[in-house]
């Protein structure tokens, strides 16, 4: 089936009224899940941020995405925070942060990138669906978000395709978690703007 079809009045009429009940249905789907993130938790994972020295953060796809729009909202508070992958991110040692996101808590290069944190003695904190997970188990502090895995197509959890519950609510998740720090840092809104970026 081809997404391009005719777009006379009866056919606009039927995307305004589809665009009208998916918009419910993706705001529904996300206060749904993003009520149930347990604030103690999210507590867990705010400590560790506060208490590391440096802060790289890593999660494949549109979950890493996310974490990338995290990483520079923490930038905007101030953190020394890093994106693993980029060319300039150093050494992972004692006193940092991994701040990983992942599903399935299943995805190898996540994975990997939380064991080699773990060997140097970093501290990890991870968002996923799954708390039996690999990633999880890596953990000192572990925030469930309860959506459907991708590959869960048949998830009476969501209607909406291949993890995307996950990673709006994720996204939901660490806006929310970056407001609460700049609650308590108290800077005004232009001395985090001196921190953005100016070469764009």
């Amino acid at each position: 089936m081809s997404v391009v079809s005719e777009s006379g009045p009866a056919a606009l009429a039927d995307v305004s009224r589809s665009f009208d009940r998916n918009r419910t249905l993706v705001q529904d789907e996300i206060s749904e899940v993003f009520q149930r993130v347990d604030p103690a938790q999210v507590a867990a994972l705010v400590t560790e941020l506060r208490l590391a020295d440096r802060i790289f953060v890593t999660g494949a796809g549109r979950s890493g995405l996310v974490l990338k729009m995290a990483a520079m909202r923490l930038m905007h508070l101030g953190l020394n925070v890093h994106v693993v992958g980029e060319i300039t991110a150093p050494a992972i040692r004692s006193g940092d942060l991994l701040l990983a996101a992942s599903g399935s808590g299943t995805t190898a290069g996540v994975v990997k990138a939380a064991e080699t944190a773990a060997a140097q003695d970093a501290r990890i904190a991870v968002y996923t669906t799954n708390a039996g997970s690999p990633l999880a188990k890596a953990a000192s502090a572990v925030v469930l978000i309860p959506a459907a895995q991708k590959t869960d197509h048949g998830s009476a959890l969501s209607r909406q395709y291949s993890g995307s519950l996950f990673e709006q609510v994720l996204f939901a998740t660490t806006e929310a978690v970056f407001q609460s720090l700049w609650d308590e840092d108290a800077a005004s809104p232009e001395e985090l703007w001196q921190r953005h970026a100016n070469l764009e």
